[in-house]
C-alpha cells in the first residue's frame, strides 16, 4: 500500500489538492491540526510512511535517522534551504521538486510593493486614518533603476513584469544568463553597484552559507536615500536591525518584507513605520501558486531524484 503524509498546512487546508492526494494514495495523512511540526513531532507526524510532502519544515540528519521507511519528499514550495540535500542522499530519501512553479505570484507582489513605496501608500492611507487631506507627492516606478538581486525563476519572471515600466534594470547574480540579460535588455553589475545606482532593490535568493545576511549594515548604508528596499525572498538575507535603524533615520525611502529571520517577528517595531509594508510570508499563497505547488509536489513524489541533482541549482 502506498502511504503519504503531508505536513504543509496550506496544502492541508486546499480541498482541491486533498483530492488529488486521495485519488492516489488510500493511505494519506493530512496536518489537519494546522501546527508547525518540528523536531519529534515531525518524527512522529512522519514515521510509518513511505511519502511525504513538505513545506518549510526542517528535514535534516536528525530527523531523515529516525525515519526508516521514508523514501521520496515532495517539496511543496521553491526554496529548499530547509532540506539537507546531503543527508537525503546518505540515507536514499529521493527529492521531487520544481523550481520556480510560484513565480508570477512573487513577481507582481515584487512590483505592487515597489508601485506601494514609491506612490507612497502606506503614509497617504496612515493621513486620511487621521482625518488629514492633502496631497502626498510620490514618484513613479516608470523610468525608474530597478536592482533585482538573483536572476533565477522569479528574478527573470520580475524582468517581463517591469518591460512596460520602461526600467533601468540592473541584476546581480552568481551565474551569467548572458542570453537572457541581452534578449531583455538588462545590465549586469556588482552587488555595490546595484546598491548604490537603484531606486528599488529586491532580493531573490536562496538563504544559504554565502548568502546569508548578504545584504550587511555596509550595503544598507550605501542604498540611495530615497530608494526602497524589498525582500520577498527569504529572511535572513538581511540584517534586519541595520535595515530598522536606516528606515528611522530616513536614510532610506521605505521597505517591504514579506520575510523575516524569524517568523513571526520577534521585534515588529519596524511594522509601525509609515514607509514600511509588513505581510505574513505571503509571496506563493495566491490561489493558483498554491495549486501549481501543491500538484509539483504531488508530481514529485512519482518523477523523483537523487538529493544532490538538485545541490547547485
Amino acid at each position: 500500500m502506498k502511504t503519504l503524509a503531508v505536513t504543509s498546512r496550506s496544502f492541508s487546508k486546499n480541498q482541491v489538492l486533498r483530492n488529488e492526494a486521495i485519488k492516489l494514495y488510500p493511505d494519506v495523512k493530512f496536518n489537519d491540526e494546522g501546527v508547525s511540526l518540528s523536531g519529534e513531532s515531525l518524527i512522529n507526524f512522519l514515521a510509518g510512511y513511505e511519502k511525504a510532502i513538505v513545506a518549510l519544515e526542517t528535514i535534516d540528519k536528525s530527523i531523515l535517522s529516525k525515519l526508516p521507511d521514508l523514501a521520496v519528499i515532495g517539496k511543496y514550495g521553491v526554496g529548499l534551504d530547509m532540506i539537507d540535500l546531503r543527508a537525503m542522499h546518505e540515507y536514499g530519501v529521493r527529492l521531487g521538486w520544481t523550481g520556480g512553479v510560484n513565480k508570477r505570484s512573487v513577481s507582481e507582489l515584487v512590483v505592487s510593493f515597489a508601485i506601494y513605496l514609491l506612490h507612497r501608500v502606506a503614509f497617504a492611507n496612515s493621513e486620511v486614518k487621521k482625518g488629514e487631506w492633502y496631497q502626498v507627492k510620490g514618484r513613479q516606478l516608470t523610468g525608474r533603476t530597478f536592482g533585482i538581486v538573483g536572476c533565477g525563476h522569479i528574478g527573470k519572471d520580475l524582468v517581463k513584469l517591469l518591460a512596460p515600466y520602461d526600467c533601468t534594470v540592473l541584476v546581480n547574480d552568481i551565474l551569467d544568463y548572458s542570453d537572457f540579460y541581452k534578449e531583455n535588455n538588462v545590465t549586469r553589475v556588482s552587488l555595490d553597484t546595484l546598491i548604490r545606482r537603484s531606486d528599488v532593490v529586491s532580493l531573490h535568493l536562496p538563504l544559504n552559507s554565502s548568502t546569508k545576511n548578504i545584504i550587511n549594515e555596509d550595503y544598507i548604508k550605501r542604498l540611495k536615500k530615497d530608494s526602497v528596499f524589498i525582500n520577498i525572498a527569504r529572511g535572513g538575507l538581511i540584517d534586519e536591525g541595520a535595515l530598522e535603524q536606516a528606515l528611522l533615520a530616513g536614510n532610506i525611502g521605505g521597505a517591504a518584507l514579506d520575510v523575516f529571520a524569524v517568523e513571526p517577528p520577534i521585534d515588529s517595531n519596524i511594522a509601525h513605520l509609515e514607509n514600511v509594508i509588513v505581510t505574513p510570508h505571503i509571496g506563493g499563497s495566491t490561489e493558483e501558486a498554491v495549486y501549481a505547488m501543491g500538484m509539483a509536489a504531488l508530481n514529485g513524489l512519482d518523477n523523483s531524484y537523487d538529493a544532490l541533482t538538485f545541490l547547485n541549482d
